[in-house]
């Protein structure tokens, strides 16, 4: 039996919310370097003031994925998520999740909107504000995932999620959605039984139910990392295929389904 037909996924779970809406201050938190200031600048000029970004990050927390190497690069692409996100004046979300929309334990929810007179007093404040970001939701995240149970995964319903808060929020935001999962979704569709056609995987995707999310970007990252083996190359870009189908029966603005964040060009 190969690597990636013995995956363990997780299911629903107790739903625990944890809503942190943080005010920022220079005491106490770490000060920029001029490089942060100089690569935070070059952000700032991409940023659109008229749609800050609400950044939304869905961490799949079942087992299949896994592994310290996986979650250590999960974490630095959300710290970047919430660098970009601080710099433009948005929101940002992150959760975890098993086996459906309810099955999900949020790690931070707030406004990371920086204190300043000025583009650059502002700036200067966006390493330290980060900085206590993570540490939030890198205490969170090992306990939230070991309350998930561990034998099935549902990602799709994860977009469900996605334009739930985006009605909440309004909008006068730009939802940004990021989806860490190794893509082997086993709740309502088993993309685990083998190799699928981008014809195949685009017909199974179009038999999803899926909300809109206008103007959204929205990227699928890590397809096919799993802690233990690698599946074959003919399986991940059916994943891909997947992934790229389902993202664009939402009406996405942009969408990007990758094996590593760093593809996604953000």
């Amino acid at each position: 039996m190969s690597a990636y037909t013995r995956i363990r996924h997780g299911v629903a779970g107790a739903v625990t919310v944890l809503t942190a809406t943080i005010a920022f201050t220079a005491c106490g938190s770490p000060s920029s370097t001029p490089g942060d200031m100089a690569a935070n600048q070059q952000r700032l000029a991409q940023c659109d003031p008229a749609k800050p970004p609400a950044s939304l990050v869905e961490i799949d927390g079942t087992g299949s994925s896994d592994a310290a190497s996986i979650t250590t690069e999960r974490m630095q692409a959300i710290e970047s998520i919430a660098t970009r996100t601080a710099v433009c004046s948005g929101d940002l979300r992150v959760l975890a999740f098993s086996s459906s929309s309810a099955a999900t334990t949020v790690l931070f929810d707030g406004p990371l909107k920086m204190d300043g007179a000025t583009d650059n007093a502002r700036l200067r404040r966006v390493p330290g504000a980060v900085s206590d970001v993570m540490a939030k939701i890198r205490a969170a995240y090992g306990p939230a995932v070991a309350a998930l149970p561990q034998n099935g995964s549902d990602i799709t319903a994860q977009y469900r999620l996605a334009s739930e808060w985006m009605q909440q929020i309004g909008d006068s935001y730009r939802l940004d959605l990021t989806v860490f999962t190794d893509g082997f979704q086993n709740i309502g569709v088993d993309l685990r039984a083998r190799a699928l056609s981008k014809q195949e995987a685009t017909a199974l995707a179009d038999k999803v139910n899926v909300p809109k999310l206008p103007g959204a970007s929205v990227v699928v990252a890590g397809l096919g990392r799993i802690a233990e083996g690698t599946p074959p190359s003919a399986v991940v870009e059916g994943l891909v295929a997947y992934y790229d189908e389902l993202c664009h029966n939402t009406g996405a603005a942009k969408c990007s389904s990758v094996t590593d964040y760093a593809q996604a060009g953000r």
